[in-house]
């Protein structure tokens, strides 16, 4: 994986960035870059750039797509735990230290898992409850509405 790190993210930026992921990795092979629709990627300069080097395949995200802030999260996240502060003498100490995060982080979530879902449970049926008298029949499953 490579990444990078700057302080500004302008197109002068990206096109270092592109210039380094064509260095680094066989010509022969078929880049896909999954990106945003951030002003950056349409800049003349880049669309040019690519223009030039066909292997690169841009695949554009919709505006606002909250999979990918949520897959975006989870990259930081995994940065943050287990990357950032380490030393990688190779890429399998690298990984090592991936699955220990990764391993860590399930076995915190079962303190989710386990604890009293009843009180959940009482929560949202509070809510339900609230929620029908403001507009009733809006909790029922779609095709049970009033009124269908």
């Amino acid at each position: 994986m490579i990444g990078q790190c700057h302080p500004r993210h302008r197109h002068q930026e990206w096109l270092k960035f592109l210039r380094r992921l064509d260095r680094e990795f066989p010509h022969e092979l078929t880049l896909h870059l999954v990106m945003d629709n951030y002003g950056t990627h349409k800049e003349p300069s880049v669309q040019a750039w690519l223009k030039k080097h066909p292997r690169f395949v841009c695949h554009f995200i919709p505006t606002s797509s909250s999979w990918l802030n949520l897959v975006e999260r989870w990259f930081e996240e995994l940065s943050e735990k287990a990357i950032r502060r380490g030393a990688f003498v190779s890429v399998p100490d690298l990984q090592r230290a991936l699955m220990n995060s990764w391993r860590m982080e399930r076995e915190s979530q079962s303190v989710y898992l386990d604890g009293d879902s009843g009180r959940h449970h009482e929560k949202i049926e509070r809510a339900r409850a609230k929620l029908e008298q403001i507009k009733p029949g809006c909790t029922l499953p779609r095709g049970k509405k009033a009124g269908r």
